[in-house]
């Protein structure tokens, strides 16, 4: 059995920081990850990011629960979607879009391979 428990998703420490790869605003929004990917091909963990917007493809099918923040996601040929605390979305693979943070957003997700 392969069981992998986060404490405290809304205050642990997260272990790495990057800016986002394809910015759309200044200053450039900062996304910071802990997470453990399992063999049985699914990743798990917790996510963060600073306020901006940017362009992001979401290559892998996704499920988040957002514990944190506030957003809007438009996907490409779709009308936006307002995210807040305590929302939940299942994200197909190849889900391409533009993500506007407007106040620091966490949420905790798992990645299906």
């Amino acid at each position: 059995m392969n069981i992998t428990h986060f404490r405290n998703t809304q205050d642990i420490v997260l272990e790495e920081s990057n800016p986002v790869a394809v910015p759309l605003s200044e200053p450039v929004a900062v996304a910071s990850t802990t997470s453990v990917e399992r063999s049985d091909g699914v990743e798990t963990g917790v996510w963060e990011c600073t306020p901006g917007r940017w362009r992001r493809q979401i290559v892998q099918q996704e499920f988040c629960h957002f514990i944190a923040g506030r957003c809007t996601f438009t996907p490409d040929g779709g009308e936006p979607i307002e995210i807040a605390a305590g929302d939940a979305l299942m994200l197909p693979a190849n889900t391409l879009g533009i993500w506007d943070i407007q106040e620091t957003l966490r949420k905790t997700y798992v990645l299906i391979f």
